[in-house]
């Protein structure tokens, strides 16, 4: 036989199943409704699992003192019938060992647990903090007000003809809570809720976000979802992608969409509408992430907020002229720096970039023969380069192209260094405020360059195989051709892991490059690829040519970046 705790949990055991949940449902009786003046007069608990009850305590308290004449008539209980019965300091041991491990139920939980915890404190014990479930809120959870008016015990106790009535005697009370208790849960059983978790999240939901009850009866659509990693699709009911995710336990995340946990109200309107999910089961994290992607690009989902428009990217680019300038575009050429997520940012690099590389600012268009007949008024004011007053040739004008080149392609760091000295020497002078412009400005320009340096280097790369420990003595491998993922696969724990490389490489996707930096692949994909790659312990496998990455570009930069970002400081 297997061992139970290694076989694939079912559908209905994701979290703590509630057939393994052992309750102790309790009831207490006090001498008034104060926990810090008033003192319990009465305990009856009823311990219960997989709906058989296991075990009962009850017990009478001395609470010290008279028992008040309204009280005496709500429960019964006389100042005689509690003298010479033990004091909550004798009980409270018994209570606690009873208690333990268990999950404590409650009508009106919040009332007795108050007393609990009062009593613990004055007789020097720690509150043991259990999980706590109120079936007061779980039936004002499931049932409607125009079946449960009131969801008083009593009234409960009726609608549900529960074998024993409430009678206000702690024991009597905790018995009729245990059937109450049985029933909510046979409801909730109903609309798909079957762990610890789910019941406790839908007994505390709070009524703006609480799911409507055609909502909860949508957990159906989450039956067939695998508990393994990949991208869900809700569909609507014309089969359109209303919107995609990922994750690392599919059938987790989309059952979470229809409990109080699911608070976007977007969200919660697209939940509304679903009709279907499918899911698409991975191999690994990174290949659910850039699945995920392609898939938002492909279906441009209504409901998905990023990655819609995985081509929208700006980047810095010479233009074609005799005279070339920088210019920002959303389609990139070899050479070209970036990407950024704005417009705004690439034009703010391109002042930071000028102001180092003596490559004309403005838009006039210079003939290459000849000067341009008239300058353009930046010249006039002496901030343009010299061609737009015809004093250089397009041969004397290419060092300051051959500088943009080395700067994008780490070949030189020297214009990160005069950037760097300005900034000193506007400090120097004690001009401060210019120093920080200066200063965050060359921040942002290593950033880009770095990124630029790192993705380019991954991307013009026929093949990169990469293995990453998937933490149980195993391996999860991506082939990447071009920085963009080509086959995703596992080798188990005690699989040799080379022949599953061997036949990923033989079956992975042939990607043919394209033109720009990138080779034609999409910066976030090239993104997601690269920081699998580089980080959480990924070994390389196989790369041709040699991966390298310049020893002169921006990431040698990184420590002088970090130092200069804004310090958040802590005020008291």
């Amino acid at each position: 036989m297997p061992d139970p705790s290694q076989r694939q949990l079912s559908f209905d055991e994701l979290g703590t199943p509630l057939r393994e949940v052992t309750f102790v449902v309790l009831d207490l009786e006090t001498t008034g409704g104060s926990a810090r003046t008033d003192a319990i007069t009465e305990i009856g608990a009823v311990k219960v699992r997989g709906g058989e009850q296991v075990g009962e305590l009850a017990t009478l308290v001395d609470p010290g003192t008279g028992l008040p004449p309204n009280i005496v008539a709500l429960t019964g209980i006389t100042t005689a019938m509690v003298q010479g019965a033990p004091p909550f300091s004798a009980v409270l041991p018994s209570l606690l060992e009873f208690l333990s491990g268990c999950v404590l139920v409650a009508h009106n939980a919040p009332f007795d647990t108050g007393f609990l915890r009062a009593a613990c404190e004055r007789n020097g014990h720690r509150w043991p903090r259990p999980p706590v479930l109120c079936t007061a809120r779980l039936a004002r959870a499931v049932l409607g007000r125009d079946e449960a008016p009131s969801v008083r015990l009593g009234a409960l106790a009726k609608l549900f003809d529960t074998a024993t009535t409430p009678t206000h005697r702690a024991l009597a009370d905790a018995r009729a809570t245990v059937e109450v208790l049985h029933q909510l849960m046979e409801r909730v059983g109903n609309i798909g809720v079957q762990s610890l978790e789910e019941l406790l999240s839908m007994a505390s939901e709070s009524a703006p976000h609480r799911p409507t009850q055609q909502q909860r009866k949508k957990r159906v659509l989450a039956e067939r979802a695998p508990s393994a990693p990949g991208v869900y699709l809700f569909r609507g009911p014309r089969d359109e992608v209303l919107y995609v995710g990922t994750s690392g336990d599919l059938r987790r995340r989309v059952r979470s969409y229809f409990t109080a946990g699911e608070r976007r109200r977007r969200v919660r309107d697209m939940v509304a509408l679903a009709e279907r999910v499918d899911t698409v089961v991975c191999a690994h994290a990174l290949e659910a992430s850039v699945r995920e992607l392609r898939l938002i690009a492909a279906h441009q989902p209504r409901y998905n907020r990023r990655s819609r428009r995985p081509n929208l990217a700006w980047w810095i680019t010479p233009t074609a002229e005799a005279f070339p300038r920088l210019s920002v575009v959303n389609t990139p050429r070899d050479g070209a720096l970036g990407p950024f997520r704005s417009r705004q940012q690439a034009s703010v690099a391109v002042e930071t970039v000028l102001d180092v590389v003596p490559m004309r600012p403005c838009t006039q268009r210079i003939p290459a023969k000849g000067a341009s007949a008239s300058p353009c008024a930046l010249h006039e004011l002496g901030r343009c380069a010299a061609p737009c007053a015809g004093l250089q040739t397009p041969d004397e004008y290419a060092p300051a192209v051959a500088q943009l080149e080395a700067l994008v392609t780490g070949t030189t760091d020297e214009p990160l260094r005069r950037l760097a000295a300005q900034v000193d020497e506007l400090a120097g002078t004690q001009r401060f405020e210019s120093a920080a412009r200066r200063r965050d400005r060359l921040a942002g320009l290593i950033g880009a360059l770095d990124r630029a340096q790192r993705m380019s280097a991954l991307a013009a790369l026929p093949e990169v195989v990469g293995a990453r420990p998937d933490g149980r003595g195993g391996w999860e491998i991506a082939v990447v051709r071009h920085g963009r993922l080509a086959a995703a696969g596992v080798a188990r724990r005690g699989v040799a892991p080379m022949p599953v490389i061997d036949a990923l490489r033989l079956g992975a996707q042939t990607v043919i490059a394209g033109v720009g930096p990138l080779r034609g692949a999409h910066a976030e994909e090239v993104g997601l690829v690269h920081r699998w790659l580089s980080t959480g312990g990924t070994r390389l496998v196989y790369a041709d040519p040699a991966w390298t990455e310049p020893a002169r570009g921006a990431g040698s930069w990184g420590a002088w970046a970090e130092r200069a970002r804004p310090v958040e400081l802590d005020v008291d």
